[in-house]
């Protein structure tokens, strides 16, 4: 009941001018804050449902094949195309696209193992604002505010880890003996893409693409709220 009052107020609150918003944004923030800390689940299983999410993507998406079998698979840069295409006809070469992107979804899964302990820090530290904002929001609110909290960290953290990765499958290798024989092919504009940081926010999409999928699931669909806590809160939205 308190979680339905509070978001009555919120909603009352979007809906007014500007001006008479500012005057009523205090009242509001003192006023929800002390319905939602006096219910008290709601902070909790907006944190319950991000671990859920966090949880199921990184699981998935770190598996063997969890990128290449999935909607994420990691493709060749686009400025890598002109390099493959030449190279399927250098003998030794032929497959070269193939080999690439299996290296590459392997390295994507490397990283992917990476990043839960820097997701849950971005949950644990979840505010009352944030818990309010997200309530009040669109459909991927917490994914949105995830990715907020974490991409640059995440990406920081993932570059040695994709590097190493890409090494531990030869990609890195591989990709500059392929880049190194396409720039011998007489009469072509020499070229070096890196395949670090394309790698990198590949798997990074992937991951806030699955993460915002089990969002949506659960604020939708209530077979999707597997414990009591997240059929209490979410229930209050349906």
């Amino acid at each position: 009941m308190h979680i339905r009052v509070g978001l009555l107020l919120i909603f009352f609150a979007l809906s007014m001018p500007s001006a008479q918003a500012q005057k009523f944004s205090k009242f509001l923030k003192k006023t929800t804050k002390a319905l939602f800390e006096e219910d008290g689940d709601i902070g909790l299983g907006l944190k319950q449902a991000l671990e859920f999410g966090v949880n199921q993507a990184v699981e998935e998406l770190s598996a063997e094949d969890g990128y290449f079998d999935s909607q994420y698979k990691v493709l060749i840069p686009e400025e890598a195309r002109k390099v493959i295409s030449k190279l399927k006809h250098v003998p030794g070469f032929e497959n070269v696209e193939r080999d690439l992107i299996a290296k590459m979804n392997q390295a994507a899964e490397y990283a992917a193992r990476e990043a839960t302990p820097i997701f849950v820090s971005a949950i644990t530290s979840m505010t009352f604002d944030d818990a309010l904002q997200i309530l009040s929001g669109e459909q991927d609110a917490a994914t949105r505010y995830l990715e907020r909290s974490t991409r640059d960290q995440l990406y920081e953290s993932f570059m040695p880890v994709i590097q190493d990765a890409l090494d531990e499958v030869n990609a890195r290798e591989f990709w500059a003996t392929a880049v190194n024989t396409y720039n011998q092919i007489p009469f072509v504009k020499r070229v070096n893409p890196e395949l670090d940081d394309h790698v990198n926010n590949a798997a990074l999409n992937g991951l806030f693409g699955e993460i915002e999928k089990k969002e949506v699931g659960i604020r939708s669909n209530q077979d999707e709220r597997t414990t009591e806590l997240l059929r209490s809160v979410f229930s209050q939205q349906d």
